[in-house]
């Protein structure tokens, strides 16, 4: 159990994802009606090391749960994975009076969290990744804006796609993880979903597919293809030699990570900071909140992270038998 919060201090870390600002809102409103004082961290960990800190009070989240993006900024800062570093990190929380930190960001942001608690700073991370992809919780901020996002131009595509008998070949981001181009082919009906995850590289597969299904009558064909997977425009290229089909490959790229967040990612990321300042006042450190089966829930970081995440199988095997 961690000592009485007298000043809490927030930070946004990694990829920005749509939602943050929701839970930067329910953060320092959270403390704030508890008689606690916060200060903002601009650009994560790369910031909290230049000391470029800033007071919040309400007024400092007025206007900020519909817009995307993060007002406290994000960058990487790589060499916080050193221990001398990190040391660093611990005494510049303790100069400014920060004696809880709420981390938003994924997985290696909240090594950075469990490193400044394991170095007396009380911390609670808050999952916000639009990849989906942190294991120990079924739900991340971003992830559904991203998702629909993707969903929308999908169908934008097809649309142009089905009027010229294309075939087309839509990347999503994840690099590490499938979920979102999983999502997106479920709900977009696609013919083929590439993930980092299930894909084995058979491109003649595709091929022998397109072929046999433009036989039987087919005039269009969608392939959702992750950012891990890529080559989307070399496959493009090859799949319209190899089948006569005009094909184009179309890169959604960063307008996935913007835009204005869904009432989910809203609603989900404000009961994450809420939590979070809660967790911090009840005198519990070294914690990440999560969402599973329902329920809003915590564990221990080093646990979280412990934790691996796989597609989700029966998912993956309907999309194969809805898009036969």
């Amino acid at each position: 159990m961690g000592n009485k919060i007298n000043t809490l201090g927030v930070l946004t870390s990694g990829g920005d994802a749509p939602g943050m600002n929701a839970a930067i809102r329910a953060v320092v409103r959270t403390a704030l009606h508890a008689g606690i004082k916060v200060k903002g961290i601009l650009r994560g960990y790369a910031g909290l090391l230049e000391e470029d800190i800033m007071d919040m009070d309400a007024k400092s989240v007025s206007d900020i749960i519909q817009r995307g993006g993060t007002v406290l900024y994000t960058a990487r800062c790589p060499e916080f994975v050193h221990s001398e570093i990190q040391d660093r990190g611990a005494e510049i929380c303790r100069k400014h009076g920060i004696d809880g930190l709420v981390v938003i960001g994924g997985d290696g942001s909240f090594k950075g969290a469990a490193a400044l608690a394991k170095r007396g700073v009380n911390t609670v991370g808050v999952p916000g990744t639009i990849d989906l992809d942190i294991a120990c919780t079924d739900y991340t901020i971003g992830f559904d804006t991203a998702v629909n996002t993707a969903m929308e131009t999908v169908d934008r595509v097809r649309d142009t796609s089905t009027s010229h008998e294309r075939c087309s070949i839509i990347e999503v981001m994840g690099r590490m993880a499938g979920h979102i181009a999983l999502w997106c082919g479920i709900a977009n009906g696609a013919e083929e979903i590439l993930t980092v995850e299930r894909y084995d590289y058979d491109e003649q597969r595709i091929i022998n597919s397109i072929i046999e299904k433009r036989n039987l009558g087919k005039k269009h064909y969608i392939i959702i293809n992750a950012e891990g997977v890529g080559d989307s425009n070399g496959m493009a290229k090859r799949i319209e030699a190899a089948t006569g089909m005009e094909t184009r490959a179309t890169i959604i790229g960063y307008a996935q990570r913007g835009g204005s967040p869904t009432v989910m990612d809203r609603v989900y990321a404000s009961t994450f900071g809420t939590k979070a300042v809660d967790l911090l006042i009840s005198g519990a450190s070294n914690r990440v909140v999560a969402l599973n089966n329902g329920q809003f829930v915590d564990y221990d970081i080093q646990e979280a992270l412990a934790m691996k995440k796989d597609l989700n199988q029966y998912m993956y095997d309907m999309s194969i038998r809805l898009s036969r």
